[in-house]
């Protein structure tokens, strides 16, 4: 191998010539030229963006794929430049196991229908969720990557040269100052100005590549917006499933729940009572379903046997509420005590609990919390 050995000894020696002029700055045993005010404030921009740039297109990336290991796999997939597996998301896997386990059960009982039916809408959630990944990875995080790992990979490269180039220039400087003789200071100078010319002209390159990085956030925005379009999306089909999903259970309870029991009339089931979080008793009283002598939260829930509560009657009629009640979902209705209500039945509901209407507002009530009036 044919080496030029003048040319190692060369870059050697402008090696070592930078590493003594830089040791000589930090220890305060040498001048510095310093950049201009503009110059300054784009290197500190330029450094400000690839930092934040960074961490936000790390954490997209932790948001849109929280398993490391496949984050891992992806990356080193794309550095082979070879095709990502399709990989199902964990909706989609949550989907076909509850569909799997009503086969077990029985796709004709009502918990194995209602397994199929919400299996089939977390699939459906898992494929939004997956145009939802690709889009943004498409839309967002591809740019934010070819930033990191080209446009400032290219100024990094500059700025790193040009800092050698000043190390030269300050070197030269302070081979003038040091001459003596006139012939060395005729080649001091001589140096001097071919340094000073590289670093004027590299400073000019550093600088136009630096002043990029406006159209940099101008594009960074529009894939903004485009990232906010597609979550935006993902989050109203979710929303959309999840209503449609609603829709189609509530329209199965009065088929499903009623026979849910049938064939077994002797099983027993918990009575509804009221929650110690989210209820308040008169002071010296006890809270339906719960004796005084066991109060608190941990106290033993109280069981009826199906046919010893009689149903209230069908028609519609006054109440008043004993105590207060929060709803614990969007099918029942908050209470507040001493108000009066209308409450009614309706043929195949739980007989604790009746339907409470105030103005627009309706919802499920506990008979407990209820004195029915006449």
């Amino acid at each position: 191998m044919d080496f030029n050995v003048k040319k190692l000894a060369s870059d050697a020696g402008v090696f070592f010539t930078r590493a003594v002029q830089y040791t000589e700055e930090k220890l305060g045993q040498a001048e510095k030229t310093e950049l201009d005010a503009h110059l300054e404030n784009l290197l500190a921009r330029g450094d400000c963006t690839k930092n934040w740039t960074e961490k936000i297109f790390r954490q997209t990336e932790i948001l849109l794929q929280p398993n490391p290991s496949a984050r891992i796999e992806e990356f080193l997939y794309e550095k082979l430049e070879k095709k990502i597996p399709l990989r199902i998301t964990n909706a989609e896997v949550l989907g076909q196991y509850m569909q799997d386990a009503a086969k077990e059960f029985g796709p004709s009982t009502p918990y194995g229908s209602t397994l199929i039916t919400v299996g089939e809408y977390q699939k459906r959630i898992g494929a939004v969720e997956r145009e939802f990944i690709h889009a943004s990875a498409v839309g967002f995080l591809n740019p934010l990557r070819n930033f990191l790992e080209g446009d400032w990979r290219i100024i990094s490269k500059e700025r790193r040269l040009l800092e050698n180039y000043r190390l030269d220039l300050d070197a030269c400087k302070a081979r003038l100052k040091k001459a003596k003789l006139a012939e060395a200071k005729a080649a001091a100078e001589q140096e001097l100005r071919v340094a000073q010319t590289d670093f004027d002209r590299q400073s000019e390159v550093t600088r136009l590549l630096l002043e990029g990085i406006n159209s940099t956030h101008v594009n960074h925005l529009r894939c903004l917006h485009e990232f906010v379009k597609a979550q935006a999306a993902y989050f109203a089909q979710c929303a959309v499933h999840m209503q449609d999903l609603q829709k189609e259970l509530s329209s199965a309870n009065d088929d499903t729940f009623p026979n849910a029991f049938v064939g077994n009339p002797s099983m027993s089931v918990i009575a509804p009572g009221p929650s110690p979080l989210s209820t308040a008793a008169p002071p010296g009283t006890s809270p339906p379903g719960r004796t005084s002598a066991s109060p608190g939260p941990l106290d033993p829930v109280v069981t009826l046997k199906i046919g010893e509560v009689k149903p209230p009657a069908t028609g519609t009629r006054k109440a008043k509420v004993l105590y207060d009640y929060e709803a614990a979902d969007v099918s029942e209705l908050s209470l507040l005590a001493d108000e009066l209500i209308t409450v009614y039945t309706v043929p195949g509901m739980d007989p604790d609990w009746l339907i409470g209407e105030r103005g627009n507002q309706k919802g499920k009530v506990p008979v407990t919390y209820l004195e029915l009036l006449s």
